[in-house]
């Protein structure tokens, strides 16, 4: 008995797949519950598997579009497929055929080739009139000899003669490799780049600027990090301050942490962090739920987690789908500066960027300091601009003086 393998249910906003790789061979024999193909929506990457033990018959191609619901194989009951080394054999036993037709082409090649003669004196004449080779005219009289009459006759080879005329030369080729690669766009990239361009058309984008002394935090971080490590079993990272910072920053300014549907602006009470990730088929964006409410050590473990299952594309809808407000950190790439583009509908995004040691004025003494430039990109519908550089300061000061991140202050 057959049994068509159709497209799950993924989600509830996703419509259609891509095939993005088959794991099994038509004509493997396949068990129950086998990963047999990899599905590709706009969010994650989704495993098909086997629905009953047989031999996988393929019904669409690795790249095809799929809707929900559409057959992507079969599966027959039974043993392996068959080999198929006797249709590897098939185009030996036609190498005579190719051979026999080989010979007519020779001597069609032979047939087509003009006899060359001496032509008569009136013959020359009339060949160099119309500026016709003799060599290119085939004579009929004895031995080839070329007569009058073929002379006149030889209007028809003019033009072949002109076409035979020495072509330009080529342009000398271009030093060094030219060549061009095309791929299709994964659906994750379709869905960025539409996001992205929707965002800069729809919002009135506008970004700020600061710059952070870390050399507090890294001293925090230097002189804890062997305790906190061997009591929590993760590290202490940049980004549980970053994120902690965050959290205690939008209580005083509200607005950062909102949204605009349709003419309302909806405010939250509570902080889901959304961290871009870069993952092998492309930026991605998990959260960090109720932030606000977790210690460094959660954050941080929260982290590590998220980041993995980016890397090893494990993430599920749910856990990419929401987040109130986003930081991205492109000082791991070496960013200096940048800046961010809000992820919709989200009204703002902070972005971290490279650690420089730069001279700076500190008790009026010009000393060296570790220093890193912050941007937050934020909706200037919904956010003006003291709250947004309130909101950037107070982050710069939290992070600053980490004891405040604790205290509350």
């Amino acid at each position: 008995m057959s049994l068509e393998i159709k497209v799950p249910p993924v989600g509830e906003s996703i419509t259609e797949v891509v095939l993005s790789r088959w794991v099994k061979n038509d004509g493997d024999f396949v068990e129950m519950d086998e990963i047999i193909a990899e599905l590709e929506s706009d969010k994650a990457t989704f495993e098909l598997t086997a629905e009953q033990s047989g031999t996988l018959k393929v019904v669409a191609s690795e790249g095809d579009t799929l809707e929900i619901g559409a057959v992507v194989c079969t599966i027959e009951e039974g043993g392996a497929a068959p080999a198929k080394e006797a249709k590897a054999e098939a185009p030996k036993a036609e190498a005579p055929a190719a051979d026999k037709a080989a010979a007519p082409v020779a001597e069609k090649s032979s047939s087509e080739s003009y006899a060359t003669g001496t032509p008569s004196p009136a013959a020359a004449k009339i060949l160099a009139e119309k500026g016709v080779d003799a060599a290119n005219v085939k004579g009929s009289g004895v031995d080839g000899r070329i007569t009058k009459e073929d002379a006149n006759n030889a209007q028809a080879g003019k033009p072949a003669a002109k076409a035979e005329a020495p072509k330009a030369a080529p342009a000398a080729p271009v030093a060094g490799s030219r060549n061009e690669r095309r791929e299709k766009m994964s659906p994750l990239r379709k869905t960025v780049a539409k996001r992205l361009v929707a965002v800069k058309n729809e919002t009135a984008m506008l970004t700020t600027f600061n710059e952070v002394n870390m050399k507090p935090i890294m001293d925090l971080r230097a002189k804890y990090k062997d305790q906190f490590k061997e009591k929590h079993g993760v590290g202490l990272g940049f980004m549980s301050f970053f994120t902690k910072a965050v959290c205690e920053a939008a209580k005083d300014f509200p607005a950062v942490n909102a949204r605009i549907e349709g003419e309302e602006i909806v405010y939250n009470d509570f902080v889901d962090v959304s961290i871009a990730v870069s993952a092998p088929k492309g930026l991605v964006v998990p959260i960090i739920r109720n932030a606000d409410s977790m210690s460094l050590a959660q954050i941080e473990k929260t982290v590590i987690e998220l980041a993995t299952k980016a890397r090893d594309s494990k993430l599920t809808i749910e856990e990419m789908t929401g987040g109130t407000f986003t930081i991205t950190n492109g000082g791991v790439f070496g960013s200096m500066m940048s800046t961010p583009i809000i992820n919709a509908p989200q009204s703002a995004i902070l972005g971290m960027h490279n650690i420089i040691e730069r001279p700076i004025a500190e008790n009026k003494e010009v000393v060296i300091r570790p220093m890193m430039y912050i941007a937050l990109s934020y909706d200037h519908r919904i956010i003006d601009g003291r709250e947004s550089v309130g909101f950037l300061v107070r982050v710069k000061q939290l992070l600053e003086d980490p004891a405040r991140l604790l205290l509350g202050v």
